[in-house]
């Protein structure tokens, strides 16, 4: 029962957070110069077409009117048609998704396949030439842009060593095409994130290891390697997990970079587009889809923290 509480309490601050959303990215769109029916029809469109094109968009609507259809639209699953080509937003939107999810996936997949291995050795061996090395490379990666990272990858492994594709996705190919385009985007994206967690996770590891049923441990000989990976790993794990959920929309944002520069499909690439014609119906969409992967992926790391750390469910029932 408590556990269901939590949970239910959970997701009425996401359903709260969602509807902030919602009327962020509607007041966002009246803030921005320029008229879009205007922009979508070009400079040599009469008045009359104009205004036309307006009234079958509703921007000649009152504000609180718009945004009251807009919410009952979204609450409805209706994202609307897509103005230029008149087809239905949900299902563009549909199209690209699968590949935005799997290349933010991959990239966080990455990430911790090499970076929890990396901190766990570092925070064992402090000090130690690889723990130094370790942060050095770290601190470079984390300070390289996305964007720079994909470009240099692309040019090394694609063009100069002609190891990987060098864009696009492969829509029908085997299944060793689809991860060969797909293993630079992910890198690029996973590398700054792989040193990251390393020294996030040591430095959490460190603070574990000294406490006071750690050194209980030791005392009756348990063996180190089960000590980090059985007892300690799992509470040191916790500021991880929650950078990781944080960083969830810092990856979404970087594979907006990836997806243009390795010319592959994606919510990123269509949001381009999108803001390019100034077709909004279409940017509100992917924005909100967006901040729905975000939320949903801290309401999933949030109910995390209990099954890490026992400690923390038996702090809440108090």
């Amino acid at each position: 029962m408590r556990l269901l509480r939590r949970i239910g309490s959970r997701l009425a601050t996401t359903a709260l957070v969602l509807v902030g959303a919602v009327a962020l990215v509607f007041a966002l769109t009246l803030v921005i110069p320029g008229n879009p029916a205007q922009a979508l029809l070009g400079p040599r469109a009469t008045p009359e077409a104009v205004q036309a094109f307006s009234h079958a968009m509703g921007l000649d609507r009152p504000v609180a009117e718009r945004f009251a259809l807009f919410l009952w639209n979204v609450l409805r699953g209706d994202l609307g048609n897509d103005v230029v080509s008149g087809r239905p937003i949900v299902t563009m939107v549909a199209e690209v998704l699968p590949y935005t999810v799997s290349l933010t996936l991959s990239a966080i997949g990455l990430a911790i396949l090499f970076g929890v291995p990396l901190g766990c050795y570092a925070a064992t061996h402090p000090g130690s030439l690889i723990d130094r090395v370790a942060a050095a490379v770290s601190i470079g990666f984390i300070a390289i842009p996305n964007f720079v990272v994909a470009i240099l990858l692309l040019m090394i492994f694609s063009v100069w060593l002609d190891w990987f594709p060098v864009l696009g996705v492969s829509r029908s190919g085997t299944l060793g095409d689809q991860l060969a385009r797909l293993a630079l985007p992910a890198l690029s994206l996973a590398l700054g994130w792989i040193g990251y967690i390393a020294r996030l996770l040591r430095a959490s590891l460190l603070d574990v290891l000294g406490e006071a049923h750690i050194r209980t441990l030791r005392a009756y000989g348990v063996a180190e390697r089960v000590i980090v990976y059985k007892y300690a790993l799992k509470p040191a794990a916790i500021p991880t997990v929650a950078v990781l959920g944080l960083g969830v929309g810092r990856l979404l944002g970087g594979a907006i970079f990836a997806e243009i520069v390795f010319a592959r499909p994606g919510i990123g690439t269509l949001v381009y587009d999108a803001i390019a014609s100034r077709n909004y119906p279409v940017v509100q969409a992917c924005v909100l889809v967006v901040v729905g992967l975000f939320t949903l992926t801290n309401l999933l790391v949030d109910l995390s923290y209990a099954w890490l750390d026992p400690r923390i469910a038996k702090a809440e029932e108090r």
